[in-house]
């Protein structure tokens, strides 16, 4: 049977991510813009326990766990990358973009640091060589990054899309230069005409999934290969008929499933479906939250779905109403995020 709950003491300002941690299912960091990362227990007692909560200097819009379940990182609106050491408090800065830093991600097989800013620069940090980083220019502004185990997709604004082999910019990073190019294993264009909201990469390295701002979902493979790409499709999503017009919303959030393969989508319009990407089908909707969905993660044994929900500009309010924000924990069943079985 699946059980949902909301945290207790969620952040007071809308919520940018959250990311469980890799070793302890019931460990969650989740970032916010009241300029807080706040790290809880989900299951320490009814409603989770909020462990910690680290202060920064502006909006926090990314967090992610480290080399084990005691080291984050983050980025944010104050321009910096930093590191958290979740048993002291200690924060360390490892570098500083020239705008908004909008994503991070670790990668644990190349034991490397990677952040996304809107200065249209990717950041590099091997944290085998504390205190250096080295610079990859992008074509364009970054608006989201997800690794698999051997690649690195980056989407950006004009709908392009690069993708990176992790070893490629992993030695990039070891050779301790300030700035380094590093050729992208493929440019592609989104397959959908409106601007890229999310993009995550399949947990078996064969590809990835993206959504845009006017309720659609694009899978593609990563073969380049044409019998591969024939594969690839775009499906319409988070639509609803209202008054008899038909309403779309923004694909906020998707995460694949660590070991099913299915993938969760989050929208605007406040709800989240699990996708199989492979059999082209919805396996289930989830009820309505109370809000937008604005970010979606799996534990890495997969038994649990964080949802970080706050109001979106779709909601056209300036201001937040009360128990707008909020981020819910969701038990899975052991088939729930379960796809068609293939015939064998």
């Amino acid at each position: 049977m699946s059980s949902q709950f909301e945290l207790a003491q969620n952040p007071t300002d809308p919520i940018s991510a959250v990311k469980f941690a890799t070793n302890t299912p019931t460990r969650l960091l989740v970032s916010s813009w009241d300029r807080h990362v706040y790290l809880y227990d989900t299951h320490a007692e009814p409603g989770g326990k909020l462990l910690q909560k680290f202060e920064h200097r502006a909006p926090v819009l990314d967090v992610c766990f480290g080399r084990d379940d005691n080291e984050a990182f983050t980025c944010g609106l104050d321009w910096e990358v930093r590191r958290i050491d979740l048993s002291t408090g200690a924060q360390t800065v490892l570098s500083t973009h020239t705008a908004g830093v909008r994503n991070i991600l670790y990668s644990k097989p190349h034991n490397l640091l990677i952040s996304a800013a809107w200065d249209s620069t990717l950041h590099l940090h091997d944290l085998s060589q504390p205190g250096q980083f080295s610079t990859v220019t992008l074509p364009s502004k970054p608006f989201s990054l997800s690794a698999s185990p051997t690649k690195l997709v980056v989407a950006m604004a004009s709908r392009a899309l690069n993708i990176y082999e992790l070893q490629a910019l992993s030695n990039a990073a070891k050779q301790g230069e300030e700035h380094v190019t590093v050729e992208p294993w493929q440019r592609r264009e989104s397959s959908m005409k409106y601007m890229t909201r999310a993009v995550a990469c399949m947990p078996n390295d064969a590809g990835y999934a993206s959504s845009s701002i006017e309720g659609r979902v694009a899978v593609e493979w990563f073969d380049p290969s044409e019998e591969s790409q024939s594969r690839k499709y775009a499906f319409k999503c988070h639509r609803q008929t209202v008054d008899g017009q038909d309403v779309v919303y923004p694909v906020h959030a998707l995460a694949f499933h660590p070991v099913h393969g299915s993938f969760a989508s989050g929208g605007g319009d406040g709800v989240v479906a699990l996708w199989d990407g492979v059999a082209k089908r919805r396996i289930r909707q989830y009820q309505r939250f109370p809000a937008s969905v604005q970010t979606i993660d799996f534990s890495g044994d997969g038994r649990f779905v964080a949802v970080g929900v706050s109001p979106g500009f779709e909601d056209a309010v300036d201001d937040v109403p009360e128990g707008a924000i909020k981020v819910f924990i969701r038990e899975l069943t052991d088939t729930e995020a379960q796809g068609k079985k293939v015939k064998g």
